[in-house]
């Protein structure tokens, strides 16, 4: 029988409990021992729910438990580097929720902690195991397509999120155009330069804080290609999620996903039924996978799909961009560091 590796949820808020429920209902290759928030109600809610036995407040009580080998971090991003140092010190293996924190020098700290303890840590960039974009990104890397000559990439919510949650997110290229990055980089390469325009087009309270809702971003890659990301917060008719890797040799494509595939047809034209209209139910599927590989990477021990590389280019991308849009100049990523 194959062994089962035990692990430990800190942070049972949204993404928490997403990943909470996935792990106990769809990872059978996880022990899920126990979970910890500092909110302890919450905790034990999400515990009750799923028959977790353990509820813990404080985490450190989970990290001198020698039988727990992975944790879970999906706490508010100003506490990842800090719990990262600490599950690192204990010798246990990470999962983390993007991004990894909002400071660079909060990231290398913590990177350094994993890598001098040894212990495997993978990001939380879910779409890169959206089934779609994987055979993109297949299909590009074979070659049999030529080179990559343009990236293209849509990101539209559907609505905004919670203003108390803008306020502290870091800004629209942290919080959601992050995964573009990260897209970007698996899908072509390395990035060099990055050049950012917005505003605020729809929403006019963001301007109190200095975030924006509308934005396009174009990329260099090193390899010579280029790329453009457009970003909205709001469109109303769903959320759009659209990716294409132009090539000297074709194209590859991946299009929005819809509820379902029947198309009605009447005097006023032909109608079909929107996209997903919520990221926890279009990339459902993506959240089960990368943590099941996590699992497997501490099982078999191998390395992690998405690394702290990773998460630290797209945040380092993140600041570029806000360079580029305040300076309305492109900005190489090797003015970030």
């Amino acid at each position: 029988m194959t062994r089962k590796v035990k692990i430990a949820v800190i942070g049972t808020g949204r993404m928490g409990s997403v990943h909470t429920r996935n792990i106990a209902r769809l990872i059978p290759e996880a022990d899920l021992v126990a979970v910890c928030d500092i909110r302890l109600e919450v905790a034990k809610t999400v515990a009750n729910e799923l028959g977790i036995r353990r509820v813990v407040q404080d985490y450190h009580e989970l990290l001198a438990d020698k039988d727990i080998e992975a944790i879970l971090i999906a706490t508010s991003t100003n506490t990842h580097a800090f719990i990262m140092k600490d599950v690192a010190a204990a010798g246990k293996h990470i999962f983390c929720e993007k991004p990894l924190a909002l400071e660079l020098d909060k990231i290398d700290e913590a990177l350094e902690a994993v890598e001098k303890a040894g212990v495997k840590l993978q990001v939380g960039f879910n779409r890169r195991f959206d089934k779609s974009f994987q055979q993109v990104h297949q299909i590009v890397a074979s070659g049999e397509i030529g080179r990559p000559c343009i990236l293209r990439i849509t990101n539209r919510d559907p609505d905004f999120p919670a203003m108390e949650f803008m306020r502290v997110s870091g800004g629209m290229f942290l919080d959601m155009t992050i995964h573009d990055f990260d897209m970007a980089r698996f899908q072509v390469g390395e990035i060099e330069e990055v050049y950012a325009t917005g505003g605020v087009l729809i929403e006019p309270e963001l301007k109190e804080f200095g975030d924006i809702d509308t934005n396009v971003v174009t990329l260099k890659f090193a390899n010579g290609a280029v790329g453009a990301i457009d970003n909205s917060r709001k469109a109303v008719y769903g959320y759009d999620q659209r990716l294409e890797v132009f090539c000297s040799n074709g194209t590859a494509m991946a299009n929005n996903e819809a509820e379902n595939t029947a198309v009605k047809g009447n005097p006023d034209g032909f109608h079909s039924a929107k996209p997903p209209y919520f990221f926890m139910q279009r990339y459902a599927p993506c959240y089960v996978d990368e943590v099941r590989q996590f699992i497997e990477c501490v099982r078999d021990d191998k390395l992690t799909p998405t690394t702290g590389k990773d998460g630290r280019a797209a945040v380092v991308l993140g600041y570029a961009a806000g360079k580029s849009l305040r300076e309305n100049r492109p900005v190489k990523v090797s003015e970030i560091g």
